[in-house]
């Protein structure tokens, strides 16, 4: 991409609870329609390059890539929750180490699930406001993403 890094940055969401109505499973990023996911989702497109650089924070399923397969769910983040999920999230985040900027959209809750992340040293862009796209945007404008 031209006049960014793609791979040294990582934009997370929150999950919300608004899902498409369907049986079927659906890649995360195309599951969810609340928050700033749809204004994101429209943003990147089908571009396999930037959706790659994409994580959602699921109350169900822990942290999982934009394209991961998954069932709607209802399920509410709790303390306890974030704890047990924090574990899979630090292992899927283990090849992240070169990650040097972070934009997360999710509730202060979820950040406990990417803590091991953070605690790296990542330029982290944070709104506590899942549904904040006008932020997401700014940011992604920074980093000259589509």
């Amino acid at each position: 991409m031209t006049g960014s890094r793609v791979t040294d940055r990582l934009v997370v969401v929150g999950c919300s609870r608004r899902k498409r109505t369907t049986a079927a499973r659906l890649p995360a990023l195309d599951l969810y329609e609340g928050g700033c996911v749809p204004a994101l989702r429209a943003r990147l497109g089908d571009r396999p390059e930037l959706r790659a650089r994409v994580r959602v924070l699921s109350a169900e399923y822990g942290l999982v890539r934009a394209d991961d397969l998954l069932r709607p769910y209802d399920r509410r983040l709790d303390a306890a929750r974030a704890a047990r999920l924090r574990i899979s999230a630090a292992a899927s985040l283990a090849d992240e180490q070169a990650v040097r900027e972070v934009l997360v959209a999710a509730e202060p809750l979820y950040l406990y699930l990417i803590a091991d992340l953070l605690a790296t040293g990542p330029r982290v862009w944070w709104t506590p406001e899942p549904r904040d796209a006008d932020y997401v945007n700014a940011v992604l404008d920074e980093w000259k993403w589509p």
